[in-house]
């Protein structure tokens, strides 16, 4: 019981008048919890992910929790309830990925189009390709972007327009031959 003088944990932690001395308890503790967890769901990632934020709860309410006889139980209770809380989102998003079906577009591998693309905008200078990306693919204003990047407006314009010249360059071959598909049709 927490009587107001020092009072040690399980863990060895040291609880004082003044809250409790969570680093000594978490270091004390948590190879033990990440372990307890890892043998409940099995996947060491998922198990540090867990006590981590059941470690940080436990310091949320230090101040209760340093009072109780074990801490470290209370941090594990509430990692396993953590876990369980995991497994339930994921078999519902399992069921309602059942009830949607098959996604529309199954395509194992990006049309010959986009793969081009990708490869040229790869080539552009990070500028040009950075304010591109941001006003054609999440049309963004350029007033915004200016904004976003902290530069003028006429700097943002300048680089769309040399990105879309260099664009065109790297990509003109490909254009000349979707053209010449398209005449023939």
């Amino acid at each position: 019981m927490y009587s107001g003088v020092g009072v040690s944990t399980a863990a060895g932690a040291v609880v004082g008048d003044d809250g409790a001395d969570f680093d000594s308890f978490y270091a004390g503790a948590v190879r033990r919890v990440v372990l307890y967890l890892y043998a409940i769901c099995g996947d060491r990632d998922v198990a540090q992910d867990v006590a981590q934020e059941a470690f940080a709860r436990g310091w949320q309410h230090w101040a209760r929790v340093a009072r109780y006889d074990e801490p470290e139980a209370w941090v594990r209770t509430v990692g396993a309830r953590l876990l369980i809380n995991r497994w339930r989102g994921v078999r519902r998003w399992v069921a309602a990925r059942s009830r949607l079906g098959p996604p529309d577009e199954a395509s194992g591998s990006p049309s010959p189009d986009r793969v081009a693309v990708v490869a040229a905008l790869q080539r552009l200078p990070k500028s040009q390709r950075q304010v591109i990306a941001l006003y054609y693919l999440l049309d963004i204003s350029v007033r915004d972007i200016a904004a976003d990047l902290g530069v003028p407006e006429g700097t943002v314009k300048v680089r769309l327009s040399r990105g879309r010249a260099a664009l065109a360059r790297l990509l003109g071959d490909n254009d000349q031959e979707n053209s010449d598909v398209t005449s023939r049709a």
